[in-house]
């Protein structure tokens, strides 16, 4: 396990009551938490004397979510000095959680962590409440700007950033944002009232406020929008070169991403924002005023594709830091992401293409916190002319969606010249699915459903996680059934988006333990989630601990087995983005995919799905010159493909290193 090297922070001492003081008296506020408008749990903050401080908290998320206990005490400067969880995670896996400091010493133990320091750093924990943030920002202003350290690593900083005078149900409340640095890759933002108290969590997906001030969501939000907008902007100001001369990248070893091969000693030219020169570089003719970069021991991509996103505005610098310069986003709240679309396409943030996926679902108690909704064979045609008319390349379906509306919904959106992919419905298998038209299947775990019919019930629950661990290393790859699926495959072109980095963690993180997903990059990233790492997975016991393993490893290996068939296999995450998506090229080499194929899924083949090959994909001249420069040769070594250093985009030149900064994450050596 990582240890962590700690230099505490003493907190300041000043004159201030804890949140809930004695005098005060009992206090109890209520919160509402609601996915895409609609209720999905609650949170109960209790302030007793003694700055005792009693939250519980649950949401259901699909049939996922937490439920958690959470006692506090605070010092006088509203500094945890106990802190007590139990429950359960998001995942369903236990929660036991505490946090005691005694004689001086801080310590704390759960499932995942165990440790001690000198007192006097705010301890975060792992699975509390909205609560906690309240607790670190008053005793960050207790810092006067000066940085808080953090147990069991870290540091924090504080800045306000806007407030706002809200009106409901014949009531005023006055509240302020902050922003808090050293949380995650960037500033967490938290509303609180003028007692310091916790008041608001804004969002579409999901959001989380003060109860009988729900309404007040939109209006907070679209001030988190706009502080958040703003910084995107500054960063894109600072970070993106604009060259006012052609860049030639010299003696670069080149990945020829059509053929699957790297050329020796190569040349490329750009100008604006096309290659204008790719061959050898003894015939290269350089302009006179190029500017010239020595591509020694370096090789040169075309720019990568995550074909499996959900975008937000933070995944814009993780992409194109880890060189990922197109995304296909597989479901998304309208106007958000027409938004963060338009400001990467312009240039006023900084982040990849966008190809859009539209996501249509039922209604029901596991319905998408996302996307439109589709009851009847009238509303899923008015689903798709919408995501049509609006350009969007594909439709996305989603569990809760009825089987039987399946066939309308591919005929009507092969009409509109739409793709149809999606998780397979509940009521269906993976089969039905294809048989039925559609193009793609999303998530390899739907591929071992499709024999796991009688076993699982409801594919909405998370019983598609848990049967697939339970069953999947226990099923023959070479059976008949699973070669007459493969072939069902090939017969209909049907392409698989495997999301092997979705699962690793998933199935093979145990409390305590590194996950694998995460120990190539785990140095790297900021101290607070390195943490996130040693969480866990699925829920396991002694008995099916190894299975769940064993069934991450027949994941990869039905991967080997549909690529050797000749199925298109694509590279996406639906994770952490950019970095997880050099993640996922690993885990196709781990599955027995070569280096160089690899890369080409990630590209080429990504370009040819999205009908842009002619434009994008690999390095040829008159095509967009997206490309990136690492260390190495990842055809080789796939690993190589972290160790990015330069990347252009829409003919904006990018320092990798800087734009990692940024974000908090070191560069790969």
């Amino acid at each position: 396990m990582f240890t962590f090297r700690l230099t505490l922070l003493t907190l300041l001492i000043c004159v201030w009551q804890p949140i809930a003081s004695a005098a005060a008296g009992p206090q109890t506020l209520r919160y509402t938490i609601s996915s895409n408008g609609k209720v999905a749990g609650n949170e109960i903050d209790a302030y007793l004397p003694g700055g005792r401080v009693e939250s519980t908290f649950e949401f259901n998320d699909r049939g996922r979510g937490p439920k958690i206990s959470a006692n506090y005490s605070l010092d006088p400067n509203g500094v945890p000095l106990r802190v007590d969880e139990t429950g359960n995670d998001y995942l369903k896996a236990p929660v036991d959680e505490h946090f005691e400091v005694k004689d001086g010493i801080a310590h704390w133990r759960s499932t995942a962590e165990n440790g001690q320091a000198p007192a006097g750093g705010f301890y975060v924990s792992n699975n509390g409440s909205a609560a906690e943030l309240a607790f670190l920002v008053a005793a960050l202003e207790k810092s006067h700007g000066a940085p808080v350290q953090l147990l069991p690593a870290g540091e924090a900083r504080l800045e306000r950033l806007t407030d706002i005078t809200l009106e409901d149900h014949g009531q005023k409340m006055h509240v302020t944002e902050f922003g808090i640095t050293g949380l995650s890759f960037e500033p967490q933002t938290v509303w609180l009232d003028d007692e310091q108290h916790f008041f608001a969590s804004p969002g579409t997906w999901f959001a989380l406020l003060r109860e009988g001030w729900e309404k007040t969501n939109d209006q907070l939000y679209a001030l988190d929008i706009k502080v958040r907008d703003e910084r995107y902007a500054r960063l894109a100001k600072d970070l993106a070169k604009h060259p006012a001369h052609p860049i030639a990248i010299e003696h670069v070893r080149l990945f020829d991403s059509e053929q699957g091969v790297t050329l020796e000693d190569q040349t490329v030219v750009v100008a604006d924002d096309r290659f204008t020169f790719v061959g050898s570089a003894s015939s290269a003719q350089v302009p006179t005023d190029a500017e010239r970069i020595d591509g020694r021991g370096k090789t040169l991509l075309p720019g990568l594709f995550d074909m499996h996103a959900h975008a937000q505005a933070l995944d814009g610098i993780m992409n194109v830091a880890s060189g990922v310069t197109s995304v296909r986003d597989m479901g998304n709240d309208i106007d958000q992401l027409r938004s963060l679309q338009d400001q990467w396409q312009k240039g006023t943030a900084i982040g990849p293409r966008v190809w859009k996926s539209g996501f249509i679902d039922g209604h029901s108690e596991f319905q998408a916190p996302t996307g439109l909704y589709a009851d009847n064979a009238p509303e899923a045609e008015a689903a798709v002319n919408r995501y049509a008319d609006l350009g969007y390349v594909q439709i996305k379906l989603y569990s809760s969606l009825k089987p039987e509306l399946v066939p309308g919904i591919v005929k009507l959106a092969h009409t509109r010249g739409l793709r149809v992919s999606g998780h397979i419905p509940n009521g269906m298998i993976a089969a039905q699915f294809v048989e039925d038209g559609a193009d793609e299947i999303q998530h390899i775990n739907f591929i071992f459903l499709n024999f796991l019919a009688s076993q699982v019930k409801d594919t909405r629950t998370p019983d598609r996680f848990t049967a697939v661990g339970a069953n999947a290393a226990k099923l023959d790859l070479k059976s008949k059934p699973v070669n007459d699926f493969i072939a069902l495959l090939l017969s209909h072109h049907t392409t698989v988006d495997v999301t092997l980095a979705t699962f690793e963690g998933m199935f093979t993180g145990r409390p305590g333990q590194a996950s694998p997903d995460f120990v190539p990059v785990l140095r790297r990233l900021p101290a607070q989630v390195q943490r996130s790492a040693y969480s866990g997975g699925l829920p396991v016991t002694a008995e099916n601990d190894q299975l769940y393993k064993d069934s991450y490893r027949a994941m990869l290996a039905m991967t080997k087995l549909m690529y050797d068939a000749g199925v298109p296999i694509l590279a996406g995450t639906d994770a952490i983005a950019g970095i997880m998506l050099h993640r996922e090229l690993e885990l196709e080499v781990q599955a027995g995919i070569p280096p160089a194929k690899s890369l080409q899924i990630a590209t080429f083949n990504a370009a040819r799905v999205l009908k842009q090959e002619k434009e994008l994909g690999s390095i040829v001249a008159g095509k967009r010159a997206d490309f990136l420069l690492v260390e190495g040769n990842p055809a080789e070594h796939i690993s190589d493909i972290r160790r990015c250093r330069l990347v252009m985009k829409d003919g904006a030149l990018y320092n990798s290193g800087d734009l990692y900064a940024a974000v908090g994450i070191q560069s790969a050596e």
